[in-house]
């Protein structure tokens, strides 16, 4: 039997796992890095670290399931997207990556609308509007801001595509990655030669564009020997971690939706064509299925503005949790219940971090707000809750108005690990809730794909089908969803009332 290898080079650290030909998971590895922020909204990593934590990860990784390297017959890869890579001739590293979610380009973000004939012009060409997380604004700061580092840039290459490199030798991407550049026509599946010749980037700066499941090359000798796996395994073309989750959650046809509440909050919906949101509120990419595309919207601070409460204001909690030896969360969770559904009034903002769906807005501020005397601690965290689950729905809403079809919604991450904040989901999605067997996300997803693109599977729907199973259905409340549909309306307005401040506090 020949197994799959997944690596998904996240941005805390790079996670593998190995499943067999049927999608049996046999074990998973973790190896952590470093994030380096030089400057006041700066985020940095450097690609060497990537690469001894795959290493580190995969070694690992075979000796938990008493798998040898020999035995692995195909890897896939997933990683964080949009961070920029920059390699010389002899392809050595010029500079540290600049990661998906530094702040610095805002200027550039504007002089791209601006060359492109604006925002709606821009949409229409590579289907997203300039984000500061995207790749293309981290390229044009990079020549106006380190010119001489410029001149050096040979290849361009996205966080596992540089891990490819060091695997293969080969310069390659996948259409799904590739969409988060902002540098791909992602209705024709191509690089933009359009965009590119506007903003005077070199196209041979850029990786070849291959399918998600195409083997895009094979483990050279060197790295084989430091991965402990065999020279020649295939190495498939991989996904972006949010489209690699969805295929390793199964969401590979219409009306199949993921709502993933990790540290950031993410709305996937698999697409048959490409349907754009002229606003550019969510995000128009390629999917990892062939000849597929996505649509989703991501909040950047979702389950992160609970980690936020559990450290600055959860101290009592996280003791009492050590010494019961109980998760802290859990005992947050079980005040919120306590309190009235809507808590009375009281509204979370979930923008900690600024924003980026639907309101791409680094200046966005988080807030409570609708304090009264009456109000407890309860009450504060149950708000939290809602105010993150209302900002999942503005996405979904969004989607639903481009008429993209929910019929189901799959929930992943730490928000579908309680029966609370399971049950909160449905009332405020107002759509069933379904909870499958898969809980690994990108790496098993990249892992599928590798065995598709091996022959294991004859498709991806196939090794979907195969290996993912629905395991828990959750309904709405009728009566619940009717208040919170009242108090959505409300928050839905907070961030337009409140938009001209944020800019204010911002410059204070």
């Amino acid at each position: 039997m020949a197994y799959l290898l997944g690596i998904d080079i996240g941005t805390s650290g790079t996670k593998t796992l190995l499943c067999d030909e049927r999608g049996r998971v046999l074990a998973t590895a973790m190896a952590e890095h470093a994030i380096y922020q030089p400057k006041p909204g700066y985020s940095e990593q450097k690609p060497e670290d990537w690469w001894t934590a795959t290493k580190l990860a995969t070694k690992a990784v075979l000796k938990k399931a008493k798998i040898k390297g020999a035995d692995v017959g195909a890897i896939g890869l997933s990683g964080q997207m949009h961070g920029s890579v920059f390699l010389d001739k002899k392809g050595k590293v010029i500079r540290p990556a600049i990661l998906w979610n530094d702040q610095r380009t805002a200027e550039e973000c504007a002089d791209i609308e601006q060359a492109a004939g604006g925002r709606e012009a821009l949409i229409k060409l590579v289907a997203n509007p300039a984000l500061t997380g995207f790749t293309a604004p981290k390229i044009l700061w990079l020549r106006k801001r380190e010119p001489k580092n410029y001149d050096k840039v040979a290849q361009i290459l996205l966080p596992k595509d540089y891990i490819r490199f060091r695997m293969t030798g080969e310069y390659a991407t996948e259409m799904s990655d590739a969409s988060g550049t902002l540098l791909l026509d992602v209705a024709n599946r191509r690089w933009s030669s359009e965009l590119l010749s506007t903003l005077g980037i070199d196209i041979d700066l850029l990786p070849k564009t291959y399918e998600s499941h195409i083997v895009t090359g094979t483990l050279t000798r060197s790295a084989a020997a430091d991965l402990g796996l065999l020279e020649g395994t295939p190495v498939v073309g991989g996904a972006a971690d949010n489209a690699a989750a969805a295929i390793g959650n199964g969401v590979v046809q219409s009306g199949i939706v993921a709502a993933t509440l990790g540290t950031s909050g993410v709305v996937f919906a698999h697409s048959d064509v490409p349907t754009l949101d002229p606003k550019g509120r969510v995000h128009t990419m390629c999917h990892a299925v062939a000849g597929k595309w996505c649509v989703f919207g991501c909040m950047l601070s979702a389950g992160g503005s609970f980690q936020w409460f559990r450290n600055q204001l959860g101290q009592n909690e996280v003791a009492l949790a050590k010494k019961r030896k109980t998760d802290p969360y859990t005992l947050l969770i079980d005040q919120a219940k306590s309190a009235p559904m809507g808590s009375e009034g009281l509204f979370f903002l979930p923008y900690l971090t600024g924003e980026r769906c639907p309101h791409p807005d680094p200046t966005a501020r988080g807030a409570w707000i609708g304090l009264t005397a009456r109000t407890d601690r309860p009450m504060m965290i149950r708000a939290l809750l809602e105010g993150v689950t209302y900002g999942m729905r503005d996405a979904l809403e969004i989607m639903q108005g481009m008429n993209i079809p929910v019929r189901e919604i799959r929930i992943t991450g730490g928000g579908a690990r309680s029966e609370f904040w399971r049950q909160l989901q449905a009332d405020v999605y107002k759509k069933p809730l379904v909870m499958t067997n898969s809980t690994e996300g990108p790496a098993y997803g990249v892992a599928l794909l590798a065995g598709v693109g091996t022959g294991v599977f004859s498709n991806v729907e196939e090794g979907c089908r195969q290996a993912i199973k629905s395991v828990k259905k959750i309904t709405t409340n009728t009566k619940s969803a009717a208040v919170y549909d009242k108090h959505f309306a409300v928050y839905d307005k907070l961030y337009g009332d409140l938009k001209p401040r944020f800019r204010e506090i911002a410059g204070l």
